[in-house]
């Protein structure tokens, strides 16, 4: 399981870093990290990285659209597609919330 399959409401059940309400847009980009590299109990998993990276950015993370970019890079269209759909989940839940 990782990050873009859980349901935001049940992630911290699962055991798995997830984003939180309060985490600014540096503290998404190195939860992104750690699922790019598979560190800090979480799965390497580009889709999730991708999409934590994509919620970073949304909070003004520079080094996250850097990350994100060069991610896309790696990916395949439909992979993208798939991280952008559970950002917006993500949003939809009021997981994340993209006000300052």
């Amino acid at each position: 399981m990782n990050a873009q399959e859980t349901a935001p409401q049940f992630g911290q059940e699962q055991g798995l870093p997830l984003p939180t309400a309060d985490m600014n847009g540096d503290d998404l980009f190195r939860l992104g990290m750690m699922y790019s590299s598979g560190q800090g109990g979480c799965p390497m998993d580009r889709v999730s990285a991708h999409m934590i990276f994509n919620l970073a950015a949304m909070k003004g993370s520079i080094e996250a659209r850097v990350y994100r970019r060069e991610m896309s890079q790696e990916m395949e269209q439909d992979e993208i597609a798939e991280a952008q759909k559970a950002a917006r989940r993500w949003i939809d839940a009021g997981v994340v919330s993209l006000a300052a």
